[in-house]
């Protein structure tokens, strides 16, 4: 997979998520969270957000845990809308953040706050630790 974030400043909130050991995740990338404490690869707009793994997971490995980080500050790859600084942010495709709109909040879609205005880039975002 391509752009997964970067951390910038350590998360403070890591916990285990469900994976299946079919799964190859890529340290770095932003997970979707189904039922029950589930998590994969995003990969559409609107994915609910599960973290972001903090380590490898090789497919066929026999392991069904992964660690994820909830919060901490990261680089990531914005969609191609503009994003200003302070706006929260949801799960907007595959290793990538947009703009969340305020429909987003009762679907459970925020994730993150831009610390830098962006628009199909690379840029700080501080994930909020839902």
């Amino acid at each position: 997979m391509a752009n997964e974030a970067v951390c910038i400043e350590a998360p403070r909130i890591i916990v285990r998520r469900t994976v299946a050991d079919a799964a190859g995740i890529a340290k770095g990338t932003i997970l979707k969270l189904t039922s029950p404490n589930t998590v994969e690869a995003s990969s559409a707009n609107n994915d609910i957000f599960g973290g972001i793994a903090i380590e490898e997971k090789t497919a066929n490995d026999g392991i069904t845990q992964i660690g994820v980080a909830l919060d901490g500050v990261w680089a990531v790859k914005l969609k191609d809308e503009a994003v200003a600084t302070g706006k929260i942010l949801k799960i907007s495709g595959a290793n990538e953040i947009g703009l969340a709109l305020n429909a987003d909040a009762e679907e459970g879609r925020f994730c993150a706050k831009a610390e830098e205005d962006g628009q199909n880039q690379v840029k700080r975002a501080r994930f909020i630790g839902y």
